[in-house]
């Protein structure tokens, strides 16, 4: 492939990447219905690891979502004011805290999770199913991309 196809499929990938980003927000402020609402996108993402991940410490949940421990603290007492996760010690330090979903905090995710993917299924109706699974294989190969990028260098 020749620098310059290169450098414009690049370029069609930042564009239609940031589009994504762009659409997929106001996807999903303008979807009438409440479900997409009883979490924020940060909320969201914590509690969706959890559930698949199982208890973490705040380090831990920091270094998966490649986010700022002070961030993830922050985020993690709202969540706990809120009733949506519950902090116990740590069994291997009793100095830190292991945070779990609570049974509250899973159902609204699994109700952000059932209404999304509805609203992907609505979208994405004439798709074959061969299209729908490239996507995302594709769209887990750039997230797995984005991670490994952003991951501190030792």
């Amino acid at each position: 492939m020749s620098e310059d196809h290169d450098e414009t499929t690049l370029g069609r990938i930042e564009t239609e990447v940031a589009l994504l980003m762009r659409f997929g927000e106001a996807t999903r402020r303008a979807t009438g219905t409440a479900e997409h609402r009883v979490l924020d996108r940060a909320a969201y993402v914590i509690l969706r690891h959890l559930a698949d991940a199982g208890p973490q410490n705040v380090s831990a949940l920091a270094a998966r979502l490649n986010l700022d421990g002070s961030t993830v603290t922050r985020q993690v007492s709202a969540l706990q004011r809120d009733g949506l996760i519950t902090r116990t010690p740590d069994p291997s330090d009793g100095r830190g805290t292991v945070i779990s979903p609570t049974p509250a905090g899973l159902q609204r995710m699994a109700a952000v999770q059932a209404a999304r993917t509805r609203l992907y299924g609505d979208m994405l109706a004439d798709w074959t199913t061969d299209d729908r699974e490239t996507l995302a294989r594709l769209l887990t190969r750039l997230n797995e991309a984005l991670v490994n990028r952003n991951r501190p260098r030792p």
